[in-house]
């Protein structure tokens, strides 16, 4: 029976015969032996296995090895003389799956780029850095998943096909069965008539599940969302991507105080348990990508939260002998690079910034007494800024009606969701994680590209 190679390498013991299955990282010839690493993706370092002549079939089985190929590897663990390693594998057979030309085959073993590296998504996952994100990036769903369950949070799953607008910022991806050359038109001309689509209405690729996340808290208390979300922003940087998943929990009779609470404690139990599964990863980052990656994880781990609210979050801002490209000024959104002078340069360890103007935040939030700003959070974390973005819902129906008229939103178009205020409404919140900014964080990656499989982006969707 197959192995996984970090398996071996954990627990294996000289004396044992295995058998592994992978691909070939490196492959050394000398005279009588030879030494092909194998990797199978389950652990950063692979497996160093001694072909010898003994081999069936040596010759014609070495010449067909190369960086690339698959292979099945059987024999027995000695241990091993070199450093680094504690055991290699005695071949005693070999087959070959699959060959990889050496003349075409695009990752030798040589230092590439992650621009040339995004080209080739295919293969990129092979490479020491990819693979060490995408075990993160497991490891960091998996801890999420366990934080929710173990709280009895029922994990729901909420549309990816839309008709409302959760953000109001109408940077949505429109979806169609239309043909596109043959659009219908309404009676006056003036714009496309939806109302023969699909559907029978406009339709969406979602931009988030909160909505409907609220209403299932409406019946099961606490709740979470974890899937693909969608924005048509045309922003090509290091930070924005069209495809990306969200993690959205919602919790009925919960104010802004639990929300915080709930919000610092998941943060905590995620970068712990990264930390315990992936150990050799999160070196890995902390040597080859970011030598601050483990402070930052204990700094997150370790450390109570900053708590703040915006207004006085402007002040310090204000005051701060720090010249930002950006102006500061209270009714202003904060800018990553205000959010990082707080995390990073005033409290040195993460932030929570509470009670945001009302007009720089969605309509859904709870309107504060002041009627000025609401009861909204972001946490802020260094390196990267906002992590989490969250608030106190609206559960009172007339102030959420005036605010969504506010915003030139349709009451009547959201008859739902003001249902949930006319029938047993509660006190409730909830928050949002981007979880590409998330294993960003961890893995110190500066590239949001890189921490996804198949990244989306302005002109970008292959694979």
């Amino acid at each position: 029976m197959t192995r996984r190679i970090s398996d071996i390498l954990r627990n294996g013991q000289p004396g044992e015969t295995v058998t592994v299955q992978g691909w070939v990282r490196t492959k050394r010839e000398q005279k009588e032996f030879s030494f092909v690493e194998v990797n199978d993706g389950s652990s950063m370092a692979g497996l160093q296995t001694v072909v010898n002549q003994a081999v069936p079939n040596y010759g014609d089985t070495l010449k067909r090895i190369s960086t690339g190929a698959s292979v099945e590897v059987s024999g027995t663990l000695v241990e091993s003389p070199a450093k680094g390693q504690r055991l290699e594998l005695q071949a005693t057979a070999i087959a070959v799956f699959g060959e990889a030309d050496p003349e075409i085959y695009p990752l030798q073993k040589k230092r590439h780029s992650f621009e040339f590296l995004r080209t080739i998504a295919h293969l990129r996952a092979r490479t020491n850095t990819l693979s060490a994100v995408f075990r993160v990036r497991n490891a960091a769903a998996a801890a999420i998943h366990q934080f929710f369950q173990e709280r009895d949070f029922l994990w729901i799953h909420t549309p990816i096909l839309s008709a409302s607008d959760c953000e109001g910022a109408g940077e949505m991806f429109t979806v169609t069965n239309f043909d596109l050359t043959k659009l219908p038109r309404t009676a006056d001309q003036q714009s496309i008539d939806f109302s023969q689509d699909f559907f029978g209405k406009q339709a969406f690729l979602t931009v988030s599940g909160q909505l409907e996340a609220e209403i299932m808290a409406m019946a099961f208390s606490n709740v979470y969302t974890f899937g693909p979300t969608f924005r048509a922003e045309n922003s090509n940087t290091s930070r924005h991507l069209a495809e990306f998943w969200m993690v959205e929990p919602e919790m009925a009779f919960c104010d802004l105080e639990g929300d915080m609470e709930l919000a610092e404690a998941f943060l905590k139990h995620v970068f712990k348990s990264v930390l315990s599964t992936c150990p050799e990863d999160m070196e890995f980052f902390n040597q080859r990508i970011d030598q601050s990656v483990l402070k930052t994880a204990d700094n997150i781990i370790n450390n109570e939260f900053a708590r703040i609210t915006y207004t006085d979050a402007i002040a310090i801002l204000e005051k701060s002998a720090t010249t930002f490209e950006y102006p500061v000024e209270w009714g202003l959104d904060l800018q990553s690079e205000h959010e990082r002078y707080l995390a990073e340069e005033y409290f040195k360890k993460p932030t929570i910034v509470t009670d945001y103007p009302a007009h720089i935040k969605a309509f859904y939030m709870r309107l504060n007494d002041d009627n000025k700003t609401v009861r909204a959070m972001d946490i802020l974390a260094p390196k990267i800024g906002e992590i989490i973005g969250g608030s106190q819902r609206e559960e009172r129906l007339e102030t959420l009606e005036a605010r969504m008229q506010a915003v030139e939103l349709d009451p009547s178009a959201y008859w739902w969701y003001l249902d949930l205020r006319r029938y047993g409404t509660v006190p409730h919140a909830g928050f949002g994680l981007g979880f590409e900014r998330l294993i960003q964080l961890i893995t110190g990656m500066s590239n949001i590209r890189d921490v996804i499989p198949f990244p989306r982006a302005p002109q970008a969707i292959d694979f």
